[in-house]
């Protein structure tokens, strides 16, 4: 599943706005909303090995971008086995 290992980001939904007019900057009466489309916004995953020098091994997860630079500032053994994915 799209679903980050460490921090559990997922899937969600958002819309985006369809708008008509030109801008009162460009001379135009403003810009309006004209409809708003259903879309999905997914989380930067990433399968990524990482070497883990407290167990001497490689551990492989998928997780965002965003946990692995908490990886890099805190450690990974720290942050795996806060996630439960080290026994």
């Amino acid at each position: 599943m799209k679903e980050c290992q460490i921090t559990g980001v997922r899937p969600f939904r958002a819309h985006k706005y369809h708008r008509s007019g030109l801008a009162k900057k460009k001379g135009g009466i403003g810009r309006h909303l004209t409809k708003k489309v259903k879309r999905t916004i997914s989380p930067n995953l990433q399968d990524k090995r990482i070497w883990v020098p407290e167990l001497n091994d490689w551990v492989r997860v998928r997780l965002t971008c965003r946990s692995l630079r908490t990886i890099d500032k805190r450690g990974a053994y720290v942050v795996l086995k806060e996630a439960g994915l080290l026994a």
